[in-house]
């Protein structure tokens, strides 16, 4: 029988009970145990042929594979990508659409206005990592008339971060067209989500832990507007107590003070004291 080997080709293989009956020509190439292997030249010279011819078959494939992307490229590129963004936007309508169904959202109402309102609002992601324990939605209601600013205390692993955190993915759910996992919630329109959230520093460039949290936190008040929605987690606390509680409260008072700013504001503190500034 004739076989191929990557090592050895084409060859053909004659079992010891004919190998007396081997031609002469024949020039034994691989002994086995029950055979041996054999080449001639007519069948060198046939190998030949055929590995070539895998070669020119891949090359011509090739040469046939790369003008037919370039017709489609020509001919049909706008149709194909006019399919692509079709099928996106429905995969997108899809996944908002099972998403919503699956966990029991709600469809927001957007508006010009200034007040975002929510009744029992959950945190999407943390209600699905942690299911096993019922997740206690939250109330928010703020307004750049009556609640622009909200001083939310309490110790730690009381859920002040995941608040903040909540209200800013619901409002950033409902702007990108999802259901929103709430019983209720109007949303007036934000321009931006700023947050300062997290300790981290920048030591290849110079900046401590405390300078990151500053310069951030300077941006916030240097860009928000009273469209926008504001999550502030702990300002102040890279520096002794009394710096940085003067460093939180004025940032409060100039987010509620100065209109150009006037943002919408969640403020997660552990300095208690500040609840003093709702008085004045």
């Amino acid at each position: 029988k004739v076989g191929y080997t990557k090592v050895f080709g084409y060859f053909i293989e004659i079992t010891n009970a004919h190998k007396d009956r081997v031609p002469p020509e024949y020039i034994r190439k691989q002994t086995l145990t029950g055979a041996e292997r054999f080449i001639t030249p007519d069948l060198k010279e046939y190998e030949t042929l055929v590995l070539n011819a895998q070669e020119r078959v891949s090359r011509l494939e090739s040469e046939l594979f790369a003008q037919l992307r370039a017709e489609i490229a020509i001919q049909a590129a706008g149709r194909i990508l006019d399919t692509a963004r079709a099928l996106a936007e429905i995969d997108v309508y899809l996944s908002f659409a099972s998403v919503a169904a699956q966990r029991n959202y709600c469809r927001p109402t957007l508006n010009d206005g200034d007040t975002i309102h929510i009744v029992a609002g959950r945190h999407p992601v943390i209600e699905q990592s942690q299911a096993e324990t019922p997740f206690i939605p939250n109330d928010v209601e703020l307004s750049n008339r009556s609640a622009q600013i909200l001083i939310i205390t309490g110790p730690n692993m009381a859920g002040k971060s995941t608040y903040l955190r909540q209200v800013a993915l619901i409002v950033l759910m409902a702007q990108i067209g999802s259901y929103v996992p709430a019983e209720a919630a109007t949303i007036g329109i934000v321009d931006r989500i700023f947050t300062r959230i997290g300790a981290q520093d920048d030591l290849a460039t110079g900046q401590s832990t405390f300078m990151v949290e500053m310069v951030e936190t300077a941006n916030i008040l240097h860009h928000a507007t009273p469209r926008s929605l504001v999550i502030l987690d702990e300002i102040g606390r890279g520096t002794s107590t009394y710096d940085g509680l003067s460093i939180a409260r004025a940032v409060i008072e100039y987010l509620h003070n100065n209109k150009r700013c006037g943002a919408r504001t969640l403020f997660a503190t552990h300095y208690h004291e500040l609840i003093e500034v709702a008085k004045s």
